[in-house]
């Protein structure tokens, strides 16, 4: 039978972590809210202008619930997506060595939003073996701070995890660090003994489905890659 001392501990835990991870989840239902905002005025903007560059380009938008959001840039789709858990930094983090996080340890709990960057023909043929790629995520913590990793610019750009809080500006600047990102991301064919070898379903499927894996560094190792 537990004693009252560790019934109450139990208590007095659980009430501070569901305030905590509440305040985490509002916030990071909000910050996502402002990423399909941005995505969709980006949307809007490409397509204004678009047709005056090439007309076999094409862009769209899609929200699709409170998780989800995708936007289409030519042959490119990136994927936003919300995990509706709350998380908390590793101990050997180097951020859970900031004076930020140790004044109030519950800072380092965060909702976490994904980016990430996939073929559009992937979606649009249901190639189910294709591949994408995780190019950012974003943590949000119970104060609204942020903190970014990913690829190039999102690597870089947003590591203050004390600083200023998230707003519609530096979301939309995300927004545009992850699409530049990804046009940047070229499609690059795979190693010739990677594909020599096809087995029997996947060259009867291959007309309808077109089930050959494809990604955008499949089969290649660059040191670049790894920033």
């Amino acid at each position: 039978m537990e004693t009252p001392g560790k019934t109450e501990k139990i208590i007095a835990l659980l009430h501070e972590k569901s305030q905590v991870k509440f305040l985490v989840n509002e916030n990071t239902q909000k910050v996502f809210r402002e990423f399909k905002n941005a995505a969709r005025q980006l949307y809007q903007q490409v397509k204004k202008d678009l047709p005056g560059i090439h007309f076999n380009m094409s862009c769209a938008f899609r929200d699709k619930g409170d998780f989800e959001a995708e936007l289409k840039i030519a042959s490119d789709l990136i994927l936003f997506t919300m995990h509706t858990n709350t998380f908390q930094f590793p101990r050997d983090h180097a951020l859970m060595q900031t004076s930020y996080i140790k004044e109030d340890p519950t800072r380092s709990f965060c909702g976490v939003i994904y980016i990430y960057n996939y073929l559009a023909d992937s979606f649009k043929y249901n190639r189910f073996n294709d591949v994408g790629y995780l190019i950012g995520r974003v943590f949000v913590n119970k104060d609204n701070h942020f903190f970014v990793e990913g690829k190039r610019e999102l690597g870089f750009l947003f590591n203050n995890f004390s600083g200023e809080p998230l707003d519609a500006a530096k979301v939309r600047q995300i927004v545009e660090s992850a699409v530049l990102y990804s046009i940047d991301f070229d499609l690059l064919t795979p190693a010739f003994d990677q594909v020599k070898e096809v087995s029997v379903q996947d060259m009867m499927n291959y007309s309808s489905a077109l089930s050959l894996k494809t990604g955008k560094r499949l089969g290649f190792r660059f040191e670049a890659d790894r920033d």
